[in-house]
């Protein structure tokens, strides 16, 4: 029997079969069909249904451009082109009732895609549960707080005024109950390309914009904190930052004044990429305030900072208390404490985001930088190793100083715009050059008349003391008023020393103990006893000019013999 023959008689006594299987097939064409008619009606309940949740949060107009859901494995659903307005309502303004309220400027919110899936369960009465709507291309464009405080944006103000009429609050009807067949809970957001905007409406400043490469935030409810994790891209240093913490509710009125707290981890930020200083910046903490007006406390380690211009690493940790404005970027520092090494010191000022004018054209966007310093018991070691190349700094000692640090913005170096002006003393000094230091040694020792220890050349028990006023520009330090002291000498002097070169020119007086004599010594001191009273001077055993040039290694000391002659008292018999 050929299979055609057995293939007939097999259906011939299954009849029933051939009956079930041909129902069953044109009861899952027709379930199809449904399925596919419910999707193509329940695509713009849906779309309806998320512009009006949306218009209702936000009291704003909303645009959805594109929305399909397909029936496979549940529901799942897709939207691009989603864009969310500046709310139309604020403080006496109200929405006309017989026109849309406009679509003008730029919107508050833009989305380029979301998706979501849910279990395909309804049941009437009950919101759909969403666990994750994903988005891309989310941006957030945070208006200035004038435009709020004036009701409505300012470059729509023409527009928005024939759509709205001036209103009582207290006299507003309520808002009719709309009907809700379908409502959602979405568990969390998971967002991928962000952008953050605050804009500033102070003249002349950009807009702080925060690059966020992948957000994601749980807890989503109405009028509730949202819980978030963020990973940003800094773009000034370059850098990574990991945050955690809590949004909201969102404020609508006025989003810049929405709450916002956290912790920070800002790992690997290169100070390279702010052109004179570098090393590679950590630091982590703690925020909370509104997205306008952070209060942010934390730390920073940089176990290498350094100046481009002198390559010496020297570690630097912080601990700041900052207030933050987060249109613009603006910082008040009050305080930061800062460890330079081994030397404190505390910092109180301003970073302020501006712009560098020449001839009435743009050449530089940066920040400008005013603080006040204040070093109290800091070894001078730690700060001047920062401007040497050999990483050997020319004098160590005990160093007190306050001053005002100004760092304008610029595209030149920062040791090249940097500004310092202040006071300073230093106790125990001692210098690391030799020559130098035996230098001090005999004048010292000269100075207390005991000549033979000069010709010692011991300098190891002997320390100096300085202090004055600076000012330090350009790379160069310049001292109107430097008091030098050593045991038996009082040095006063003025003059300048080059942070790069080194270059030494001083000028001064020599104010002695002993008297000319004295400090010579010996048979040759002797003969030299009847010109004591020339020098004597001011009290002194001995008033010289002296001059002091060349190098920070190599300095040559002089007596600046023309001086000598203007000061040096005249003979009774020399009078006229």
């Amino acid at each position: 029997m050929d299979s055609k023959n057995l293939e007939a008689g097999f259906w011939r006594r299954h009849r029933r079969l051939k009956w079930f299987l041909g129902i069953s097939a044109v009861a899952f064409a027709v379930f199809a069909a449904a399925l596919l008619l419910l999707a193509r009606h329940a695509e713009p309940l849906m779309r309806a249904r998320i512009v009006q949740a949306l218009e209702d949060h936000f009291h704003a107009h909303v645009e959805l451009d594109g929305f399909h859901i397909a029936l496979r494995d549940g529901l799942r659903a897709e939207g691009k082109g989603l864009r969310i307005w500046q709310p139309v309502e604020s403080e006496g303004m109200t929405e006309s009732e017989n026109e849309e309220p406009p679509a003008i400027g730029k919107p508050l919110i833009q989305i380029e895609e979301f998706q979501f899936h849910a279990p395909l369960k309804y049941d009437s009465g009950k919101p759909i549960r969403i666990s994750t709507v994903q988005l891309k291309g989310l941006v957030i464009d945070i208006p200035p707080r004038r435009q709020f405080e004036r009701g409505f944006p300012s470059d729509v103000g023409a527009n928005r005024t024939r759509a709205t009429q001036p209103k009582d609050a207290s006299s507003r009807p309520p808002r009719p109950a709309q009907p809700r067949l379908i409502t959602f809970i979405v568990e969390s957001l998971d967002c991928k390309n962000s952008l953050l905007t605050l804009e500033t409406d102070k003249p002349g400043k950009l807009p702080m914009v925060f690059d966020i490469a992948h957000l994601k935030l749980t807890g989503v409810q109405p009028n509730e904190p949202i819980t978030y994790e963020a990973e940003l891209t800094n773009p000034r240093p370059t850098g990574t930052i990991h945050t955690h913490g809590t949004i909201g509710p969102w404020n609508v009125p006025d989003p810049g004044n929405t709450s916002l707290s956290g912790d920070y981890r800002f790992e690997h930020a290169d100070l390279g990429d702010f052109k004179g200083i570098a090393g590679i910046l950590s630091s982590d903490g703690h925020y909370q305030g509104t997205l306008r007006n952070l209060t942010v406390d934390g730390e920073t380690s940089t176990p290498d900072f350094q100046l481009d211009r002198f390559k010496t690493p020297v570690p630097l940790y912080t601990r700041f208390h900052a207030l933050v404005d987060g249109t613009n970027g603006d910082t008040r520092l009050d305080p930061v404490d800062a460890l330079l090494d081994h030397s404190h010191f505390e910092v109180r000022g301003q970073v302020v985001r501006a712009t560098a004018m020449q001839d009435g054209a743009l050449v530089a966007r940066g920040h400008d930088i005013q603080l006040n310093l204040d070093i109290d018991g800091g070894r001078s070691e730690d700060f001047l190793r920062l401007v040497t190349q050999t990483g050997v700094p020319f004098l160590t000692g005990t160093m007190n100083m306050k001053g005002k640090l100004h760092i304008p913005p610029s595209t030149d170096p920062v040791q090249d715009r940097l500004e310092l002006n202040g006071a300073f003393s230093l106790d125990e000094v001692r210098f690391t050059t030799a020559k130098v230091q035996d230098r001090v040694s005999e004048l010292s020792m000269r100075g207390l008349g005991n000549a033979k220890d000069a010709r010692t050349n011991d300098s190891s028990g002997v320390r100096s003391a300085m202090k004055g006023v600076f000012r330090m520009a350009n790379g160069t330090i310049s001292l109107p008023s430097l008091e030098y002291t050593v045991p038996g000498a009082i040095v006063n002097l003025k003059g300048t020393y080059g942070l790069d070169s080194g270059a030494i020119s001083f000028e001064g007086t020599a104010k002695m103990e002993a008297t000319v004599s004295q400090m010579v010594g010996g048979w040759k001191g002797f003969l030299l006893k009847p010109v004591d009273r020339f020098f004597k001077k001011d009290g002194a055993g001995t008033l010289v000019p002296i001059h002091i040039n060349g190098t920070r290694d190599n300095p040559q000391f002089g007596v600046d013999f023309d001086r000598l002659k203007n000061t040096t008292p005249q003979r009774p018999d020399e009078k006229q």
